[in-house]
């Protein structure tokens, strides 16, 4: 039998899969959750965590992650936990924050082993720290202990930022919407799309949208998994992200940095070219 607070939950789910989507993205101003300095902001290499989270990665290709962040001028790097504290010695006195990730990439572990994972990437400098859900109680509709072990992680991670990956590939749009307010009630800053390493694939812009209505404007969303190009980037931030997590940086350097054009010009060739 569900609890009372499981049922509640998931009738608010179910009443955010009858609303329209975010209406910025459909009236082509700078959607509102990129931040009120958007629009006149130069690219948007504030909105991309540069990722590297090959298990292969050797020292040499992080490090070399950590120069491509500081030339393209970016949110963050996302890295595994062996590599926080190298990236964090490497940007040290930079505005690029560290990413760790934690119960990278299952999630399918104890809380207390992904909080002693928080604890230690904090420690070594990780200023956000990316957890994957507990996707076999969201599966099995076991929200109050999908609930518990985020909030074990942010009680683990102190001031630092957590954002929580979801793998919408594998989950129903009930149970994004779920994850989401879940996410939200237990105290986390983002919600995430991927981890793009599992098989069912990556982030969507129908999942984009649905995460960004479940959140409202209080939260990040973080789109990642498939992200290729500078036109897929500007289509997810309007669709509802204000983070992209993204290996393939180096291929959209014309959108990035202070070359680049502003913001919210981008947006609006954009919304242009795909015919919105």
């Amino acid at each position: 039998m569900r609890s009372p607070a499981t049922s509640e939950l998931l009738d608010r789910a179910r009443a955010l899969l009858t609303e329209s989507g975010p209406v910025e993205s459909r009236r082509g101003s700078v959607p509102g959750w990129l931040g009120v300095d958007a629009a006149e902001a130069p690219g948007i290499g504030r909105f991309i965590d540069h990722t590297l989270l090959k298990p292969e990665a050797t020292r040499a290709q992080v490090l070399a992650l950590c120069e491509e962040a500081l030339r393209y001028q970016v949110k963050a790097v996302c890295v595994n936990g062996a590599w926080v504290g190298l990236c964090s010695e490497r940007l040290a006195g930079s505005t690029v924050l560290v990413a760790g990730v934690v119960g990278f990439p299952l999630g399918a572990m104890e809380s207390a082993a992904k909080a002693s994972e928080t604890r230690l990437a904090v420690a070594a400098g990780a200023g956000e720290v990316d957890m994957v859900l507990a996707l076999g109680p969201a599966k099995a509709g076991e929200w109050e202990n999908v609930a518990d072990d985020i909030r074990c992680v942010v009680a683990a991670a102190g001031g630092s930022s957590v954002k929580v990956i979801l793998e919408t590939a594998t989950l129903e749009p009930l149970e994004i919407a779920a994850a989401c307010l879940v996410s939200g009630d237990a105290g986390a800053a983002f919600v995430k799309t991927s981890t793009g390493f599992h098989s069912a694939g990556g982030a969507t812009l129908e999942a984009v949208s649905l995460m960004r209505r479940a959140v409202g404007p209080a939260l990040g969303v973080k789109a990642s998994g498939g992200i290729r190009t500078g036109e897929a980037a500007l289509q997810m931030l309007a669709a509802g992200a204000s983070r992209i997590g993204t290996s393939n940086t180096a291929a959209m350097a014309k959108w990035l940095g202070g070359e680049a054009g502003k913001v919210g010009d981008l947006l609006s060739a954009q919304w242009v070219a795909s015919g919105k």
